[in-house]
């Protein structure tokens, strides 16, 4: 009853359903394991529920699309044509989920081929490496957990009391900007603090704002600032 469904491609070549149905579920399994990667690691201001389902059925689509072309050149052509006409225009604004789409599309590649070895390798690999380069943070020339801004209207001679009270908030000081305004006595001062406690911001700019000579204190929290 069920050979219409097994027996049912007319193609030059009989369709082998359980590879197919192997590669399938294994491009299922590889591409959910990328985008949990892409889920944990991700940082920035671009996350997008519908990428990290695209990177799930992505791996599919392609497994399916080796799986068609089954090395026929007329075939390729043809799917040539289609996705021409089916046109995807999503500007990627992180230069890594373009990482991650290529490794959708590599390894939904490797399991439509029928490559399983490869596939799991592969996967497996790139999968450690991203973990790798989250868990360690490499690449981060700082670390810090917040910016102060601030006008010191006093001698720049005198920055020892206000890096005093820097110092008993913070384990690390970063003086990032330090610009004077000719239309106004005093400099314009910009911070990155590494705190003790992250949870004290507050204590930390009232102290400073009872600090003589000091005004116009913002701040800005790590996660508030782009990457550029």
């Amino acid at each position: 009853m069920t050979d219409w469904l097994f027996q049912g491609d007319f193609g030059t070549a009989p369709t082998n359903v359980e590879a197919l149905v192997l590669s399938l579920l294994l491009a299922f399994i590889c591409g959910h394991a990328i985008a949990w990667v892409y889920m944990k690691t991700h940082s920035g201001l671009s996350y997008s529920r519908s990428f990290v389902n695209s990177l799930i059925l992505m791996p599919i689509v392609v497994a399916l699309v080796m799986s068609v072309l089954s090395n026929s050149l007329v075939t390729a052509f043809g799917m040539m044509a289609v996705f021409a006409i089916v046109r995807f225009r999503n500007v990627l604004r992180d230069t890594l989920d373009t990482t991650f789409v290529l490794a959708t599309i590599v390894v939904g590649m490797a399991c439509g081929t029928q490559k399983f070895a490869t596939a799991v390798i592969g996967c497996g690999l790139m999968v450690a490496t991203i973990l790798y380069l989250w868990f360690t943070g490499f690449g981060t020339r700082h670390r810090y957990d917040i910016i102060i801004n601030l006008h010191w209207a006093r001698a720049l001679t005198e920055l020892s009391e206000l890096a005093g009270v820097l110092h008993r908030h913070s384990r690390r000081t970063q003086c990032a900007s330090q610009r004077s305004n000719d239309s106004y006595q005093g400099t314009d001062l910009s911070y990155r603090l590494l705190l003790r406690d992250p949870g004290r911001v507050e204590d930390l700019l009232i102290e400073l704002r009872a600090t003589q000579g000091v005004s116009r204190v913002t701040s800005l929290q790590a996660q508030d600032e782009s990457e550029i």
